[in-house]
């Protein structure tokens, strides 16, 4: 039996793949890492010409002040409720559409169709609320018709009441062909003998749908539902903040834009990086929560047990 390799051995086979790591890492460390450092500030009244050695500490002063914060409330809640909105209406529409692509026999059909769906995970925050002005605001197609025949106009982009389901379609038309073509690579995976071990055994398609199909995909669906929980509390900075004038800061304050409207445009920033922390230590909680719930159902997750 062949002995356990050393680290220097591992080191040695495995030094082309880690050379590759390095960039990717070098990126992580600067952009990630790094800035942790400044966590520090939520417990100081931080002072940007003192530095942080100079800065006064408070301790949790300035989470004691959050916590009394209607205004940060309110934006945890609407953080809280635009999450959960998204992961009702949002999650499920890759898997859906990545099921009928596949039911697709054309692989160019397949493949154009693919193409057309991912092309707006290129698009910016910017150009794609645009297109969704041109498109749904008052001026567009769908108000003009609406208009044409005598009937009420659909004021969807300027509604607070509809913002929730506004911006989740949004998210759907942009991010869902990156789904898309994570869920086709899972169901590249799974074995065909099944399918045509089950057709011979005389199972329908929506049998073969709910005995292969979906449990062959479980452990992606899984993974990816746990990191969606975990990046719950992020739900669009740059989405909201273009759309906060039309339907005003009560619909689309949420977490981030709390965070940089009384932290950074305020000069308050031991405030914001309280928020800012708050907001990551709850996202931990979640992702823990949904790691260990995906344990449960004997998937491994984002790591084993």
């Amino acid at each position: 039996m062949q002995g356990k390799l050393s680290w220097r051995a591992k080191l040695r086979r495995d030094r082309s793949l880690l050379l590759m790591t390095l960039p990717a890492l070098a990126l992580l460390i600067v952009f990630s890492y790094v800035p942790m450092f400044g966590i520090v500030t939520a417990f100081q009244s931080y002072d940007i010409y003192s530095g942080f050695s100079a800065s006064p500490f408070v301790g949790l002063a300035q989470f004691e002040r959050l916590m009394t914060d209607p205004v940060f409330w309110h934006a945890l809640e609407n953080t809280l409720v635009l999450s959960a909105v998204q992961l009702a209406l949002y999650f499920p529409v890759p898997i859906a559409l990545a099921l009928l692509l596949n039911s697709i026999l054309s692989s160019k059909i397949r493949s154009f169709v693919q193409a057309v769906v991912y092309l707006p995970h290129f698009f910016s925050w910017v150009l794609v609320i645009t297109i969704f002005q041109q498109m749904l605001g008052g001026a567009g197609p769908l108000n003009t018709a609406l208009r044409e025949h005598g009937w009420a106009t659909w004021d969807i982009m300027t509604n607070p009441e509809t913002f929730k389901y506004l911006v989740t379609g949004q998210a759907v038309w942009k991010e869902a062909g990156w789904g898309i073509i994570v869920f086709l690579a899972a169901l590249a995976a799974i074995d065909q003998n099944l399918y045509e071990a089950a057709a011979a055994d005389g199972a329908g398609k929506w049998r073969r749908l709910w005995h292969i199909t979906l449990p062959g995909m479980r452990g992606v669906i899984v993974l990816l539902l746990v990191l969606r929980l975990g990046n719950s509390l992020t739900v669009g900075f740059e989405q909201m903040l273009i759309q906060r004038q039309a339907v005003g800061r009560d619909a689309s304050e949420v977490l981030d834009t709390f965070t940089y409207f009384y932290g950074v445009v305020n000069n308050n920033f031991s405030y914001g990086a309280a928020a800012g922390l708050f907001k990551g230590v709850l996202s931990l909680i979640l992702i823990l929560i949904a790691n260990k719930v995906a344990h449960l159902f004997g998937e491994d997750g984002l790591y084993r047990k």
